[in-house]
This record gives C-alpha cells, sequence and structure tokens, in this order.
C-alpha cells in the first residue's frame, strides 16, 4: 500500500518538505495577565516550529500528517518557567478517501519548560531543551505511527529517535519524563520498542489495511480488524496488558473499532476486547449487547 501511495505521488508531482500539518491552540486562562502577555506569541512560534522542521531530515515523501498540541498552561514560576498539561492528537488519512483514522490521543500532564517572550526555537536533536525536545518526541511518535500503519516496521527510525529523546531528557534527570503513572513518554516508547510487542505491533499495520479496505470490501477489512485483536489476545499471558503502548492505541482507536465492528456477525469478539482493554470494558459489553 505504501509503495502505491509513493508511486501516487511522485506522478502528482508531489513532495513535501516537512511532515507535519500541525494546529497549535493555547489555553492560558490559570495564568495572571502579566503571563498571558509574555505568552503572545508562543501558540503561531510552536506551530511554525513543528511545520517547518524536517524531522526526517529529508524531504517528505507523503501527504502531511494533520496533527494537533492543545496546550493548557498550569502555572508560571516566573517570566521563563511554565508548566502546562497538553493533549496531543494525530491522524491518518484513509487510503483513496477523504475521511481519516484516529492515530493518536494522548493527555500529557506534566510538561515543565523555559520560553522567554520572542525567544528562537531551533532543531537540534542531540540537546536536549525542556522546550524543542518535548516537541521533538511527539513529532517523532506521531511520524513513526504513520509509517507503521503503512509498512511493518517502517516507524523504527523515528520511534528510536524519539527514544533517544527520551534518554537525553532522563540523562539531565528533566521533570515530566520519568517512567511510572498510567501514562509517560518513557514507557510509552520503551514498549513501541520492545521485541514483546512487536507481534501486535506489526498486527496494526494489518488493522489499518483493514481500515482502508473497509468501504470497498467490508468482510475483508473486518477479517483484518478481527487479527489484530486475536493477535493481541493470544499475546496476553505474555505482556503488560495495561501496558501505556496499549493504553494509547485503544485511547485513539477503541471508537473506531466498535463503530467498524458493530455489525460483525461473530459477537464473542467484544468478550476479547472485554480481555484485551479492560478499562473500556463496559464499552465493549454495550457493544455486543447492541443487535
Amino acid at each position: 500500500m505504501k509503495k502505491i501511495l509513493i508511486l501516487f505521488v511522485f506522478a502528482a508531482g508531489m513532495l513535501f518538505p516537512q511532515e507535519l500539518d500541525a494546529t497549535v491552540q493555547v489555553n492560558n486562562e490559570k495564568l495572571t495577565i502579566k503571563y498571558r502577555e509574555l505568552l503572545s506569541d508562543f501558540a503561531p512560534m510552536i506551530q511554525t516550529y513543528l511545520n517547518t522542521t524536517k524531522f526526517s531530515g529529508s524531504s517528505w515523501e507523503y501527504d502531511k500528517i494533520k496533527c494537533s498540541f492543545n496546550i493548557f498552561f498550569t502555572a508560571a514560576s516566573d517570566e521563563s518557567n511554565y508548566s502546562a498539561q497538553v493533549v496531543v492528537t494525530s491522524m491518518r488519512q484513509i487510503y483513496n478517501s477523504d475521511n481519516y483514522s484516529p492515530m493518536l490521543n494522548v493527555n500529557d500532564p506534566t510538561w515543565s519548560f523555559t520560553y522567554e517572550k520572542n525567544q528562537g526555537i531551533y532543531f537540534d536533536p542531540n540537546v536536549f531543551n525542556s522546550l524543542n525536545s518535548f516537541l521533538d518526541y511527539y513529532a517523532y511518535l506521531i511520524i513513526g505511527l504513520e509509517n507503521d500503519s503503512w509498512e511493518k516496521g517502517s516507524g523504527t527510525p523515528f520511534f528510536q529517535k524519539a527514544f533517544d529523546v527520551v534518554n537525553l531528557a532522563n540523562g539531565k534527570r528533566a521533570s515530566g519524563w520519568g517512567s511510572g503513572g498510567s501514562y509517560n513518554k518513557t514507557d510509552l516508547i520503551q514498549n513501541i520498542m520492545d521485541d514483546k510487542y512487536r507481534a501486535f505491533r506489526d498486527a496494526t499495520s494489518d488493522y489499518h489495511r483493514g481500515i482502508d479496505l473497509f468501504a470497498k470490501n467490508k468482510a475483508k477489512g473486518q477479517e483484518l480488524i478481527v487479527n489484530m485483536i486475536k493477535v493481541l489476545d493470544g499475546m496476553k499471558s505474555k505482556i503488560d496488558i495495561r501496558s501505556v503502548y496499549l493504553k494509547v492505541f485503544f485511547d485513539a482507536k477503541s471508537g473506531e473499532i466498535i463503530e467498524r465492528l458493530k455489525d460483525y456477525p461473530e459477537k464473542s469478539i467484544f468478550k476479547t476486547l472485554k480481555a484485551v482493554d479492560p478499562p473500556r470494558f463496559a464499552k465493549y459489553d454495550e457493544a455486543m449487547r447492541d443487535e
């Protein structure tokens, strides 16, 4: 499928220098007017950085990836030190369609960084910076997930880059990067890179092929979606079923899965989903009862 897209893109004469089509929104209502004024150029600066940086190091051969960063400022300790909660999302365009499949929907509760009004922001993946490195990590994660969805294992170079950012952050003992809790950046990328989860990660590529096929061949599309669920079910005794990786996957995908399988003839698939995604037990139970 990815090779087909490459041919299509080159035939159309399209070649994007950057990978992301990011939208950045800021909510600073919890801050005083003084700090709001100091942050007046923050959102456009971050958006420009995300949309003009070549995170892959070369021209991007595919459509830009739609993503969003919704930043909720929670505190300002002085004129240059801030804390925020960030909701990061990304979407993958369904092949030969105007519709999109959700890829990422995470709520990162702890971003602490230094920023001064009108400062420059420059890409340097080899040096940890509390502002840039946070953005770089999510850019690499978004691109890696996108690539994996088209071709098995093709996201690895970007996941490795995200892993390198984590190592830089933890080497500095930076706030908000350590392991532990229901969501954290370190455990997520470690899970993705861990061979224990590789069969599931490969199955997500087939899952997205099912999403691509669904409109034209529902039975085949459902078969590929169900196969991913069965692969995960077969692994559950060997992995942490409540891992950050699986949480992030199902946070983005559970609604899509239910929608695609709501008329699947074997309702027992929702029993399997309850076993592999326990936090959404009630949602799958409801879907199983619906006719």
